[in-house]
């Protein structure tokens, strides 16, 4: 339904999702995260003031935790085009990316706010020859960039050139790369950051290693579903390595990819655990699901999501995302309709209720009306959804 009137949340939903969470020496005053989204507006690898000023609002919306969109790690090949996004990517390292973040942080915090950094490596996503260093070949585990006849988004010009196979990745680049992501998740503890997080979802670099359909190595980093997470395993090792044991890493992952959306890691909750359960014993804190609706089941035995099942299966705490207050999931190749706001918080709560997952991850959401959560605990209106908010300025 439209939002023509206030949204009138429940006593449960303001208890629920209005209390406070800690991991580790992270302390969020509620539960509602805003999910990392990049805006590709951070012209030569540098944040400006008007991305402290986006996440500022944000914190003064009330959102209880900001995640920073994709910030690239300290790797050449982390960086370029991707779909249909001209390369403006954040970076992690450099002395004028790090001044740029320490004023996000700073800013962030003196609004009361807790924020961690996502790094994100493209991977097989990059068209190669573009981003900061053209130069490099992209990052692939196995020289490819995964299968070209499955539903997707990307316009199929952009996926014939994605599609030229490239030089699989030696065991020393592979290494280097876990390197630079350690260097720069040790740049965000430096800067303050309170925590980080690790794109592993949606077919880029981690994902790839993760998925069959991009992972054919068959040496150490490859073979069969849990051996496929050994990159990722290694990545979360080296990160906290890096940053120590008070700030918590996040891990965000995904089933589908935009090489096919409806790829899949697993299609039973004991494949799902040959993924997560390595990656949890690895020191994953929190695990960030990628989804396209919260209230969709995963597996057609239960009703629980992905972040449900993560959770069930590992023991730790998850995150769900996915059409909250919005009727249309991003990406869903199952329903084309323009996004509207709605109040859908009745079913996201009675799934928190029941300690189906511990945090609500909010993207598009946010994105249209920064007082988002704000409106959520008062019961105010949403605003109606302006799909002018998914690009441009950052808002």
């Amino acid at each position: 339904m439209k939002v023509d009137r206030p949204v009138k949340p429940q006593a449960s939903i303001s208890a629920g999702f209005f209390q406070p969470l800690s991991v580790r020496g992270l302390t969020m005053a509620n539960r509602i995260v805003m999910a990392p989204m990049n805006r590709m507006a951070a012209p030569n690898g540098v944040p400006g003031e008007d991305i402290a000023q986006y996440y500022r609002r944000r914190v003064d919306g009330e959102v209880g935790l900001v995640e920073t969109g994709g910030i690239a790690p300290d790797h050449p090949a982390a960086t370029g085009v991707y779909v249909d996004r001209p390369c403006a990517m954040p970076e992690l390292h450099g002395a004028a990316a790090l001044a740029g973040w320490q004023r996000v942080v700073d800013l962030a915090h003196a609004g009361g706010g807790k924020i961690v950094a996502q790094l994100w490596h493209l991977g097989p996503m990059r068209l190669p020859g573009t981003g900061y260093h053209p130069e490099v070949p992209s990052a692939r585990p196995s020289g490819i960039y995964g299968p070209t006849d499955r539903p997707t988004h990307i316009a199929p010009a952009i996926v014939e050139r994605l599609a030229v196979p490239g030089p699989p990745l030696t065991d020393a680049e592979i290494l280097e790369i876990i390197e630079g992501f350690a260097r720069s998740a040790r740049n965000a503890a430096a800067l303050g950051f309170d925590g980080i997080n690790i794109h592993g979802a949606l077919g880029y670099l981690v994902d790839s290693f993760l998925w069959e359909e991009t992972n054919r190595r068959t040496d150490r980093w490859g073979g069969n579903r849990r051996e496929r997470t050994r990159f990722a395993v290694e990545l979360v090792r080296a990160v906290r390595r890096a940053i120590g044991e008070q700030r918590p890493i996040f891990f965000r992952f995904s089933q589908w990819k935009h090489q096919d959306a409806y790829g899949k890691l697993a299609t039973t909750p004991a494949e799902l655990e040959e993924v997560v359960g390595p990656l949890a014993d690895a020191g994953v804190d929190v695990f960030d699901t990628n989804e396209y609706d919260f209230d969709r089941p995963t597996f057609p035995e239960s009703p629980l999501n992905l972040a449900g099942w993560t959770k069930k299966l590992t023991g730790r705490l998850a995150a769900t995302v996915g059409a909250v207050g919005l009727s249309v999931g991003q990406n869903d190749p199952d329903n084309h309709a323009a996004p509207e706001a709605i109040d859908n918080l009745g079913p996201l709560a009675a799934r928190f209720e029941r300690g189906e997952f511990d945090l609500i991850a909010v993207g598009r959401s946010l994105l249209n009306d920064p007082a988002w959560t704000r409106k959520v605990r008062l019961g105010e209106p949403f605003e109606p959804f302006d799909p002018d908010s998914l690009r441009g300025a950052p808002r």
